[in-house]
Formats: C-alpha cells, sequence, structure tokens
C-alpha cells in the first residue's frame, strides 16, 4: 500500500507535475521543494521520453530540452534519492511504457520501491495492456495509476473498480497544455467514477489558473498542474523555483 492516498487527507489535493532536469536537476529539486513548501500535496515527476504523445507542446519542449541536457532514468533515480532525504509528500513517475520496458519492468519498478516513489503513470498504455506492468507493481507496492479520458465513456466502470492510488481524470480530448476553457462534463464522469471506487479522483489537462482549480476541485478531489509550471521554468530557469512557489500558493488556496 503506498503513501498516495495520504495526498488527499488535507483537503482538496494540488498535485503539482514537474519535468525532471529541464533546464538541469538541481532546479527541478529547488521548484519540488518550492511546490511541497507551499501547499503540493503529491508531486508528479516526468521521465523524459522523446516521444511524448501525450504532451502538447510546452511538455514536448521541456522533455526535449532534458534530453538535450543529457537526461538519463538513472540519473533522476539518484535525484529522487536526494530529494527523498526531506521531502515526504507522495511522489510518482510519470513516462511512457517503452522508458520502462528498456529499463527492464521488474528492475525500474523495484528501483522506483527502493527511492521511495509510490506510483506510476503510463498514459500510452491501454488498460487491456495493464498486466504487462501490473503484477509486477503489485509485487514492490508500487501503486500503476489509471487515466480516465472524456472517451472512456462505457469503460469508466471497469477502470474504477480496478483504479490504485488515484484516478488521473483526463479533463480534455487532446493532448496536456493550458486551456482558456473546460468544456467536458467532468462531473459525470467523477459521479460514475464514485459509484464504483473510493480511491480518490484528480483531475488534469488544461488547468492553469486559481479560478479553473476551484472549480475543478469543487466536483473532484483534486486537481493536477504541468504546462503552467512547466512555462515558468521556460520562462525562468534557474530563478523558477520562486516563481512556481508563489503560483503553487494561490493555486492550493483557491482549492481549499
Amino acid at each position: 500500500m503506498s503513501k498516495i492516498k495520504s495526498a488527499f487527507e488535507n483537503g482538496k489535493a494540488f498535485i503539482a507535475f514537474i519535468t525532471c532536469g529541464d533546464p538541469d536537476l538541481a532546479t527541478t529539486a529547488a521548484a519540488v521543494r518550492a511546490a511541497v513548501d507551499n501547499g503540493a500535496d503529491l508531486i508528479e515527476l516526468g521521465i523524459p521520453f522523446s516521444d511524448p504523445t501525450a504532451e502538447g507542446p510546452v511538455i514536448q519542449g521541456a522533455n526535449l530540452r532534458a534530453l538535450k541536457n543529457g537526461i538519463t532514468t538513472d540519473k533522476i533515480f539518484d535525484f529522487v534519492r536526494g530529494l527523498r532525504r526531506d521531502v515526504t509528500v507522495p511522489m510518482v513517475f510519470m513516462t511512457y511504457a517503452n522508458v520502462v520496458f528498456s529499463y527492464g519492468a521488474d528492475r525500474f519498478i523495484h528501483t522506483c520501491k527502493e527511492i521511495g516513489i509510490d506510483g506510476l503513470i503510463l498514459p500510452d498504455l491501454p488498460f487491456e495492456e495493464k498486466d504487462e506492468f501490473l503484477p509486477t507493481c503489485r509485487k514492490y507496492g508500487v501503486d500503476l495509476i489509471s487515466l480516465i479520458a472524456p472517451t472512456s465513456k462505457n469503460r469508466i466502470s471497469m477502470l474504477a473498480k480496478e483504479a490504485e492510488g488515484f484516478l488521473y481524470i483526463v479533463s480534455s480530448l487532446g493532448v496536456t497544455g493550458t486551456r482558456s476553457e473546460i468544456k467536458t462534463d467532468i462531473s459525470s464522469i467523477v459521479d460514475l467514477v464514485r459509484q464504483n471506487t473510493d480511491i480518490p479522483s484528480a483531475i488534469g489537462f488544461g488547468i492553469s489558473t486559481p479560478e479553473q482549480a476551484k472549480k475543478m476541485a469543487d466536483i473532484s478531489d483534486g486537481v493536477i498542474v504541468g504546462s503552467a509550471i512547466i512555462k515558468l521554468l521556460e520562462r525562468y530557469g534557474k530563478d523558477a523555483p520562486k516563481h512556481i512557489g508563489e503560483y503553487v500558493k494561490s493555486m492550493k488556496d483557491a482549492i481549499g
């Protein structure tokens, strides 16, 4: 059993997504700590991949910058070991199935357990193929986190019943990125999820303003923000952590 549930015990959860190694791991570490110090309840760490199919241009850019700077999975594992000396909130990896495959699934997931990673999000892993990783995740106590998209429809109940950690509800069709408006009927998706599981749900994709965050948190258990944080890193570089802290505080204050 991972610690992920604890992220949802302090009111509505604010989940911050940060790409590892953009612009460098020292800045990533400072950004994580700034987010946690200002109310982030769970940290989603992106392991860069050359073809991040779920990501829009902002996070794609972060992936490419990190890879260009020589980031590797082993460097990220060592980085997390350092973070875990003082960062106690739950942390999960978001990456792609190929990254886990190429490293070796057993070795990758065992290392996740060893360094204190609580869950794994693989947006390109179809539900029907999750047994490729699920037994290994359960062996080491790492939650394999499922995504529910607006297109999931009649599969929502099935996905919810088998969920672990938390359910990542995708707010909109398409890739990650800030949006001026979220038009999906999220509340009906959340209602169906709650009929089938007690696992908390958090909404991501497109949330960037305190007003959007409050609206989404009012109908779910938390919100996930990535592109808006990555934009701050892109804009301010090594000076971004201070701005990220201020931004996270404004978002956490908004969702209560």
